[in-house]
């Protein structure tokens, strides 16, 4: 969700001309016609026409320098929190709430200048008087269509506050894997490593358990599972594996460990642990390690590949 700010060139004056030249100009405009409207020679039909007219579009006008006002403010705060930063998690929590919160406040700007405008009628007016007064069952029926709607609002004030996902988290859910590209007021966008978007209602992430590979940082421990026989040697298993781990620049130096983690009757399960910086690189030495430690076994030991036992016995005859 990294805006064009990120990696150009800062500028709170051009910023504020892109957001709001155009938008100012018009509302100037209006607001010249405005009082030049009441010296027109019209008569009072086409005074009432025009002079309504252009009520409404001030306030659309002020609707959108507001909301100009509020993308301006998160063009700024982007900025400022960047997410191309090795160790992004403070960046990542703000930018998270920053999101969410410039969805809710342009929500209410549009609803309150449609309701400004609706209310400028008259006959409007006394429909939303009735409307009020006469709740009833359509109050009823309406209030269970936008029950869901409201638990999805919620969620989402949830989730932005007290952040179990945020902006670029990396997530094992729905038996994907991806990172969070866009969390909405109603629902969250993550971006499957294949380059498919996975999109689920926001409630979804208060209901449902999923894993978040960066919640409290970006670094991560990768492992690799290797069965081999019985007569594997463990300690050139061992060094091979801590020269490759040692060799290769994503690894971050924090952990490389081998644990014989289970021994069945016919394999040893031999875990090779690895840490990196993110969930990409431990993903990517995860599997170079996987394919070097393959060829390593194939080419030196063999006989240490899994295999299958089989007696035979010679068969005695009787008599």
């Amino acid at each position: 969700m990294a805006t064009k700010t990120d990696k150009s060139p800062f500028s709170f004056f051009d910023i504020i001309i892109r957001r709001l030249g155009v938008r100012l100009l018009i509302f100037v405009a209006l607001l010249l016609l405005n009082f030049w409207v009441p010296i027109m020679p019209l008569s009072q039909k086409f005074h009432y026409i025009i002079g309504k007219t252009i009520d409404i579009l001030l306030t659309a006008s002020v609707a959108g320098i507001l909301v100009a006002l509020v993308k301006v403010g998160q063009d700024y705060m982007f900025h400022h929190y960047d997410l191309n930063k090795k160790d992004n998690l403070r960046e990542r929590k703000i930018r998270t709430q920053l999101g969410f919160l410039r969805k809710l406040l342009v929500t209410i700007i549009i609803v309150v200048a449609v309701c400004v405008i609706l209310l400028s009628f008259d006959n409007l007016r006394k429909i939303g008087t009735g409307l009020l007064t006469g709740v009833g069952i359509g109050g009823i029926i309406i209030g269970f269509a936008a029950q869901k709607s409201l638990g999805n609002l919620l969620a989402g004030f949830q989730i932005a506050f007290t952040q179990p996902l945020r902006i670029d988290d990396a997530l094992l859910v729905e038996g994907e894997w991806g990172r969070v590209e866009e969390i909405t007021l109603t629902y969250v966008v993550v971006n499957i490593w294949d380059q498919r978007r996975l999109i689920l209602p926001i409630n979804y992430f208060i209901e449902k358990p999923f894993q978040n590979w960066t919640r409290s940082s970006a670094d991560l421990l990768g492992s690799v599972m290797l069965y081999l026989d019985y007569n594997v040697p463990f300690d050139e298993i061992r060094a091979e594996f801590k020269r490759l781990v040692e060799s290769h620049p994503l690894w971050d130096k924090r952990v490389c460990v081998v644990h014989v983690t289970d021994a069945t009757k016919d394999v040893v399960e031999i875990r090779l642990l690895m840490s990196a910086s993110n969930s990409g690189n431990a993903f990517d030495l995860r599997a170079f390690v996987r394919e070097k430690m393959i060829e390593f076994v194939q080419k030196n030991y063999p006989d240490s590949l899994p295999k299958t036992r089989m007696e035979l016995k010679e068969r005695r005859q009787v008599g």
